[in-house]
């Protein structure tokens, strides 16, 4: 792990340990937390991508967050600056609409727990049915992301239909994201809950999980311990780079902070401050 705050490291050292992280052929960057929180863009997110570009170092965006589509986000990053292709954004949605097409029939009922973008992402492509009952009718899985107007009544149905044997899919099991304001509860919450009313587990697909990461790497055409990366979470994004053999830098911008690195299972390669620290790191030292 290093650091760019510790100042008992010598700048060679810092040199000689960044060394891989210029050598990077591309990145992966989280976004809630790490480039922006809530609405509000973080500092330094458009020269970090226009250095990337500038140097022809290619790059993703993966979020856990369900509640807005690829396109969306192509519109977002390019308030702030950026240019980035649907393509080049995967979201927990889609990730589990591609994990579902590989244990899935054509022909199956699926209920969801989420914002209107989750099925929208879900079902598209696909042949699916969508199933909105009462907890009465046979699905054979449900897919819960978050869902800001959850209601005890929605945690019922969904837990009936787990009980009575469908497949429990969580796009992730993220217990808060990040806002303007600090945190505010995530779909883990939403997902604890209807595994405490069903007494089962779900199938988890998004980070920590590393199916994204490794989708990820082959969009971008290079072996995953040629990219890196960048998220705001230990237990989420550190944790699914590291497991699919990617390099991993966390910025303080978001949920982890310096005190968590003690408790942490899994340690990232690299800790920055923020943006600008990372691209401090990436272009060199004055």
């Amino acid at each position: 792990m290093s650091a760019t705050d510790d100042f008992q490291t010598s700048i060679p050292d810092l040199e000689i340990s960044f060394r891989k992280l210029r050598d990077a052929k591309a990145f992966i960057f989280d976004m809630d937390g790490v480039l922006y929180r809530g609405s509000a863009p973080l500092p330094g997110v458009a020269d970090l991508f226009n250095a990337l570009s500038i140097r022809g170092i290619g790059y993703l965006l993966a979020t856990n967050n369900s509640m807005a589509t690829p396109e969306s986000y192509v519109i977002r990053m390019a308030t702030m600056g950026v240019t980035v292709g649907a393509s080049h954004i995967q979201t927990s949605a889609t990730a589990t609409r591609d994990f579902l097409k590989g244990i899935l029939l054509a022909t199956a009922r699926i209920h969801t727990v989420g914002m209107p973008p989750l099925s929208e992402q879900l079902f598209a492509g696909t042949e699916w049915q969508r199933v909105e009952g009462d907890g009465t009718e046979p699905v054979d899985a449900i897919v819960v992301g978050l869902d800001l107007d959850f209601t005890y009544e929605k945690l019922r149905i969904a837990s009936q239909y787990v009980r009575s044997g469908a497949l429990f899919i969580a796009t992730n099991a993220d217990g808060t994201l990040p806002n303007e304001n600090g945190v505010q509860p995530g779909a883990g919450s939403i997902v604890a809950a209807i595994a405490a009313a069903s007494s089962v587990q779900p199938t988890i697909v998004g980070k920590p999980q590393t199916l994204m990461m490794t989708t990820g790497a082959e969009i971008l055409g290079v072996q995953p311990h040629e990219a890196v990366m960048v998220g705001d979470r230990l237990d989420t994004d550190i944790a699914a780079g590291h497991r699919a053999g990617l390099m991993t830098a966390l910025v303080l911008t978001g949920v982890a902070q310096r005190e968590d690195l003690a408790s942490a299972e899994i340690l990232p390669d690299y800790v920055f401050a923020d943006l600008p620290a990372l691209l401090t790191a990436i272009v060199g030292h004055g």
